[in-house]
């Protein structure tokens, strides 16, 4: 899933799977929550809109089913191999 980073309140990132309907943002404390069954439409009013951190609180965090984890950070040997790999390696990962 590509990320999307952004600087909207508490969000730092936010990134969609369409195939899955899965959504997934990730905050400044590195938490992170993976939302179930979103939409695309959904999707593509949070990641356009000019107030992402209102449009999160006000239409995902409490109608959407979500799993809270960590943001894994990526070391500089993750970084380079995921510039430099295939387009297709993500649907088989």
């Amino acid at each position: 899933m590509e990320m999307k980073k952004i600087n909207a309140g508490k969000l730092r990132a936010i990134g969609y799977d369409q195939r899955e309907r899965l959504l997934r943002v990730e905050f400044d404390d590195g938490t992170a929550i993976d939302y179930s069954n979103v939409g695309y439409e959904v999707w593509r009013k949070f990641s356009t809109t000019g107030s992402a951190w209102s449009y999160y609180r006000d239409n995902i965090e409490e109608e959407f089913a979500g799993r809270r984890g960590r943001v894994q950070p990526k070391g500089p040997s993750q970084a380079l191999k995921d510039l430099f790999k295939a387009p297709d390696e993500d649907e088989n990962a």
